[in-house]
Parts: structure tokens; sequence; C-alpha cells
């Protein structure tokens, strides 16, 4: 028997052999569905529970309401105030759109990190509401790039504490001076890398009594510290 007849008669064989040891090999390890792991979730972040100024009142925001000292916070657009007082849960101290006659909001971020808020990343807050407005996210990318969340809190009724996850969040882009939407919801915007987090209302508010405005209280934002 020739060569070649001898080797095309022994290739059938060594492809069965290849597959049966490739069939023996341990699967890689996982969840055992092919899907990836879901990972942990995120730690926190940073938690503001603003404090009253000395005199007590309504004033426009300042830092001096912020009480963690590691944050930094910011105003856009019309101005917000600060009212409410330390220890009474039926009107905490809180940020107050009231006097907005555009939209307006704030930010805080962490004076030595910017915040990761890939994966199970999440936002928790306490607001309450009058009329149909509504608190959205905000954050500030490292790069200057500015996104407005599809994600809408608020109730009329009380002081409601609300927890989503970011992954369920679509994002659009925003005008970070006038604090309106651009463009079409963003496929995969990258938030590995968050300079500012804070939230917006989108609503020219109505001024003192029943109306129209949005109270925001504490704020929590868990997720990975990234070093500036």
């Amino acid at each position: 028997m020739s060569r070649n007849i001898i080797l095309a008669l022994a290739l059938p064989t060594a492809l069965l052999s290849a597959a049966f040891m490739f069939a023996q090999e341990p699967a890689a390890k996982g969840t055992g569905k092919g899907k990836a792991p879901a990972g942990r979730r995120a730690p926190l972040f940073f938690k503001e529970e603003w404090k009253q100024i000395p005199g007590g009142g309504e004033h426009d925001i300042t830092p001096g309401h912020v009480s963690n000292p590691n944050l930094e916070l910011t105003v856009y657009g019309d101005k917000v105030e600060a009212t409410g007082a330390e220890g009474d849960d039926n009107n905490p101290v809180h940020a107050w759109t009231g006097l907005c006659e555009k939209p307006c909001g704030l930010t805080l971020k962490d004076k030595k990190n910017y915040v990761d808020l890939t994966g199970l990343s999440r936002i928790k807050w306490v607001t309450k509401m009058s009329g149909f407005h509504q608190i959205r996210p905000i954050v500030k990318l490292a790069d200057g790039t500015w996104l407005v969340g599809d994600r809408a809190d608020g109730s009329v009724t009380d002081w409601l504490e609300s927890d989503f996850s970011l992954a369920d969040v679509k994002w659009m882009k925003m005008d970070g001076k006038r604090l309106v939407t651009m463009g079409s919801i963003l496929p995969n915007p990258d938030l590995s890398k968050v300079d500012e987090v804070g939230f917006v209302d989108l609503m020219p508010a109505s001024g003192h009594g029943p109306g129209g405005w949005a109270d925001v209280g504490k704020i929590e934002v868990y997720g990975k510290p990234v070093a500036r």
C-alpha cells in the first residue's frame, strides 16, 4: 500500500481522536449558562444630607449647606434654594427649585476622585414634588460632556426615597448652560469616569405655595472611585 493511501486512511482517525479529546476538556469557569458574571454591587461613593446654615429659613443654596466635607457643590441654570429644618421628617433640609424661572439643577463632585458609574452602580435620593414636576439624573463626564437620564422621580404625596440602577437609565446629551436636551438617545455612553453627579428639573417653577416645583433631600451615589 502506498504512503499516500496510508495517510489518507489515518486522517479521519486522527480527526476523530482530536474531536474526542476536545470534548473531554473541562468547560471554562463561569455561570454555567454562557453568561458573564453579574459582578458586585458598587460601593457607596458619596452621601449628602444637607445641613441648615445659622439662622435657618430659606436661602440660595451654597457650599455652606453641604454637610459632606469631601464634596463640592455647583448650581446650574437658575438659582436653587435651600430650606427645611434638621431633624424634621416632614420638612427636612433640602434643595428646592420653586424660584427657578427656567430649568435648574445642581451637582456634587468628590474633591479627590472621579466616579465609575458602570456595572451595578446606582443612585438613591429622597424627593417630593408639586404639580407635574420631576427630577432626572445628570452627569458631567471627565471630558466635559453633559448627559441627562430618562429616569424621572417625584411623589406629590410625601417624601419618597427612590433607588435605581444606572444600567437601566437611557441617556441623552444636555447643554450644560441652558439645561436642555440635545440630539437622540445615546446607544452606549461611557460612564467609567464621571466628574459631577446631580439632578435637573427641566420645567420652570411656580414660586411659593402649591403649583410646580421639586424638593430634593438626601442624595447617595454608589460607584467605584477613580483617582483624579
